[in-house]
């Protein structure tokens, strides 16, 4: 079984036939964790620009690409440089960079302690224009992604409405540099599940993302042209009560002859606000105690090596 055995769900089927696509999305979790999503709404040429501006960041020298990073800032904000990150429980960090952008907040927000504003290098003029875009596309996708999987659950429509207002939501430009013979033994990141509600991405370059399926087997994973894959996160698996289980993932190394090419990825990490509460839902096979979106994150992230 690899993705393609996946239907990929329209996303316009959220606004004409809401129940199919609530039973889309359930089906695609149940099988493997993750849902292929087409028909989505986000312009290519948007897509490629977002791409090259952040291909043209990683491709600065070192000095330049570390003025950006946020000392004591817990990754939330510009460069996380290599080898810093590591996966929950391992030794080794991944063998990645990443720039993080969040939501941009107005003057005074109360949640501006909490999420705060964005950097943008200077250097690459195109950047700020062309990802601040893509964030905002990703973000309304999905939250149209939010309607179905509440329908799914037995909620309202609107359930999540409120819950991701403002929610603490991330771009992750991802930077996999090309892979050296005295690195050939370590993936390029460790098996682990996203923190957040739900992660949307479009489909790297480069292969080498595997995902764990409910037989315990490691699956490539390789998203058709045009695409957006879908998977649960912590946050959302601890609010259904396990019902949608996260997603355990990984990416392994290339192939001996895919060695020397940069790897480049783009997930969008869908956050509840800060100050949202989560309290499992009855009747699920598992229960945690209630926490805040906010505390729950900062707990994850020092497990990650991020603060």
């Amino acid at each position: 079984m690899t993705i393609a055995d996946i239907q990929p769900i329209p996303l316009s089927l959220v606004e004409s036939d809401l129940a199919a696509a609530a039973a889309g999305f359930g089906e695609a979790f149940a099988r493997t964790g993750f849902a292929v999503v087409c028909d989505h709404g986000i312009d290519q040429a948007l897509i490629d620009r977002a791409l090259a501006a952040t291909k043209a960041f990683f491709a600065l020298p070192a000095p330049l690409k570390q003025r950006h990073v946020v000392v004591g800032g817990g990754g939330q904000r510009g460069l996380t440089p290599f080898g810093i990150e590591a996966a929950k429980g391992e030794v080794h960090a991944d063998l990645k960079e990443f720039w993080h952008m969040g939501r941009d907040l107005p003057a005074g927000h109360p949640f501006a302690a909490t999420m705060p504003a964005n950097l943008w290098p200077a250097e690459v003029p195109d950047f700020q224009p062309a990802v601040s875009a893509l964030f905002a596309a990703l973000d309304a996708a999905g939250l149209r992604m939010l309607r179905a999987i509440a329908v799914h659950l037995g909620l309202a429509p609107d359930f999540f409405a409120d819950t991701v207002r403002d929610g603490n939501s991330i771009l992750r430009l991802l930077h996999y540099p090309p892979v050296t013979p005295d690195k050939a033994g370590p993936i390029r990141a460790g098996a682990h599940e996203d923190i957040n509600v739900i992660t949307l991405l479009l489909g790297a370059e480069e292969a080498g993302l595997q995902l764990l399926d409910r037989s315990g087997q490691w699956r490539d994973i390789a998203a058709p042209p045009g695409s957006l894959v879908c998977n649960v996160g912590d946050m959302l698996q601890r609010l259904s009560g396990g019902r949608l289980p996260s997603t355990t993932h990984r990416v392994v190394n290339p192939a001996p002859d895919r060695m020397g090419i940069a790897r480049y990825s783009t997930p969008f990490f869908l956050h509840f606000r800060p100050d949202y509460v989560i309290e499992t839902m009855p009747g699920g096979p598992h229960s945690w105690p209630a926490i805040s979106a906010d505390d729950y994150l900062k707990e994850r992230l020092r497990e990650i090596k991020l603060l």
